[in-house]
């Protein structure tokens, strides 16, 4: 049974990466680190002093919760509104099978985002009434897949509770679609 050129020339490229990152990754008794004999106090510098840890997170938070109302809106309250989770609606399975991806994807991202605005007191104290809701939101994914309408109304009502806190706290939040394939693998 003849194998095609093209598996060949893949198994071949994927053996030689293989091997080159083996290599590379070798430890070689030649190389060595310098000791300065310098220990860190608490007095050195970090990399990233408070403020900067504080815009950053602003900056992951609006990231994070970019791409969770992204999802929601448009895997989720789209086709809902458009009527497309009700029972013998055209493209209703394939429709709810993205609404559970997304539902788990917006999920994730959420806790990214809830975690991310520890990093600034304005953004946490704004987003600390709606960690509840955000919580409730892991069973949902599996309600979206079982055909449970409902279920969308809260993710939107989510979405938005989470933007407002963003624009509160002066991190607006934008949505950003995320691809299918950041939507296949969750994060």
């Amino acid at each position: 049974m003849p194998v095609p050129i093209r598996r060949l020339v893949v198994a071949l490229t994927l053996s030689c990466a293989l091997l080159a990152g083996t290599t590379a990754c070798g430890g070689s008794e030649k190389s060595s680190t310098k000791d300065t004999g310098t220990v860190p106090t608490a007095d050195t510098p970090g990399p990233t002093t408070s403020a900067q840890r504080q815009k950053f997170a602003k900056t992951r938070f609006v990231a994070n919760a970019g791409l969770a109302a992204g999802a929601t809106y448009q895997w989720i309250v789209k086709p809902w509104k458009a009527g497309k989770f009700k029972k013998g609606a055209k493209g209703r399975k394939s429709a709810l099978v993205k609404a559970g991806l997304a539902g788990a994807f917006t999920y994730n991202r959420l806790k990214a985002a809830e975690k991310n605005a520890q990093g600034d007191p304005k953004l946490a104290k704004a987003l600390a009434p709606i960690s509840a809701g955000i919580a409730a939101l892991k069973s949902l994914p599996a309600k979206l897949r079982s055909g449970d309408t409902k279920a969308a109304g809260s993710f939107d009502d989510v979405i938005n509770k989470v933007k407002d806190a963003g624009s509160s706290a002066g991190a607006p939040v934008k949505n950003k679609v995320p691809s299918a394939s950041e939507l296949a693998k969750g994060s």
